[in-house]
């Protein structure tokens, strides 16, 4: 037997072969610091885990509706219509395990062969990897470091064609931390707004950011009927492994979301479903603590590599990673992500674990304590003054 010929064409997340690779050092003995995974590193609050066990007690364990239960999809709609000032209903917000579910049954519901997806390149590995699965074809746009990690605006322009069929934002952004200004959306809208194009916006690091609020392209004229807004629990909650995330949109693809659920979930596990109404209507406290601690780390790591020879790193201004350039070193991109888990005990991602765009650079998350990040920039700096190169 063999496998299908599709299988050729999808792909994998770099982070997790990373982690497995350091669990086998640590287990021959060497120290590692975890900076590979794109998770938060606090616990779920306290009151959102409380209500998943009593709805464990009450019995919240059987199938449940396929779009999800309808006070939570009632809540997710008044926290998006507030959050990002549009207005929707439940009907509108379909509840999946996890976020990924929403990029996948997007793209099949939308895509078909020899269709065009626009996409960010560093981006999320599993855009282009359903993209090419699904026999569409990837139209990566570089960011540009000197932007924030924004498209270049003519790349963007330059990429459309008739047969753009899906545009994917993300913002803030994974691997840079980018936020793309209001400014930009705009300018993107009024690109596609007249275009048959669907925009899926990927919002779930949208409570995680430090100075200016992301803006939601869907709240701009003429472009909610056009997006579909992913988000979710696992960021913000710190309840990635949950599985608990949702999509609004159109609730024509919601329909067809529906089929593709009961062709795979049939649902979303019940309690966990109370556990993310508890998270949305609970306090949100500790969401501002996370954050909060985020932008310490943050400002200290960044300024401790940016005091790194061959390292030049922008000040991330949401999620939880920073994506230092490190063409300096005179190292690729993959070449030091290895040497620097295996010489110095540091785990990171090469930039091109996100894409071609994404040489010369390294994905470090400081989902991490403080002292953790500290202790990982002296090792980098160890490493680099016995193993330098220069660019």
């Amino acid at each position: 037997m063999r496998l299908a010929q599709r299988m050729d064409k999808i792909g994998t997340e770099t982070a997790f072969d990373v982690l497995v690779k350091a669990r086998a050092l640590e287990a021959q003995g060497q120290s590692v610091i975890h900076l590979e995974l794109g998770e938060p590193d606090f616990d779920t609050p306290r009151h959102i885990v409380e209500a998943a066990k009593r709805a464990l007690d009450e019995h919240w364990t059987h199938y449940g509706p396929t779009q999800g239960y309808p006070d939570l999809r009632e809540a997710i709609a008044a926290y998006i219509s507030r959050t990002r000032c549009i207005q929707v209903g439940a009907e509108h917000v379909a509840v999946v395990p996890g976020g990924k579910p929403i990029i996948f049954f997007s793209m099949l519901a939308l895509i078909e062969p020899g269709d065009e997806v626009i996409y960010p390149n560093p981006g999320f590995p599993i855009y282009e990897s359903m993209i090419s699965f699904l026999g569409g074809v990837p139209r990566p746009v570089p960011l540009i470091e000197e932007r924030g990690f924004a498209f270049d605006l003519d790349a963007f322009r330059d990429a459309l064609s008739e047969k753009t069929r899906l545009i994917i934002l993300n913002s803030p952004q994974n691997p840079t931390g980018g936020v793309i200004s209001a400014e930009d959306i705009r300018a993107i809208a009024g690109m596609v707004r007249d275009r048959d194009v669907m925009i899926l916006s990927d919002e779930i690091y949208s409570r995680i950011y430090y100075e200016t609020p992301p803006c939601s392209i869907a709240s701009l004229p003429g472009m909610l009927e056009k997006t579909i807004i992913l988000d979710g629990f696992s960021k913000t909650y710190a309840m990635t492994g949950w599985r608990i995330g949702y999509g609004v949109m159109p609730a024509w693809l919601v329909a067809a979301v529906n089929k593709l659920m009961v062709n795979s979930n049939s649902c979303t596990a019940s309690f966990t479903q109370r556990a993310a109404l508890a998270a949305l209507t609970g306090p949100q406290d500790e969401v501002d603590r996370m954050v909060a601690e985020f932008r310490r780390r943050r400002d200290a790591f960044c300024e401790g590599l940016n005091g790194l020879p061959g390292f030049r790193c922008a000040r991330p201004s949401g999620a939880f990673y920073a994506f230092p350039n490190i063409s300096g070193t005179g190292y690729s991109s993959r070449e030091l992500a290895d040497r620097l888990l295996e010489e110095a005990g540091v785990a990171a991602l090469s930039g091109t674990a996100f894409g071609a765009y994404g040489e010369g650079f390294l994905r470090l998350s400081y989902a991490n304590s403080y002292e953790n990040l500290m202790e990982a920039v002296e090792r980098i700096r160890r490493w680099l003054e016995a193993n330098g190169r220069g660019g």
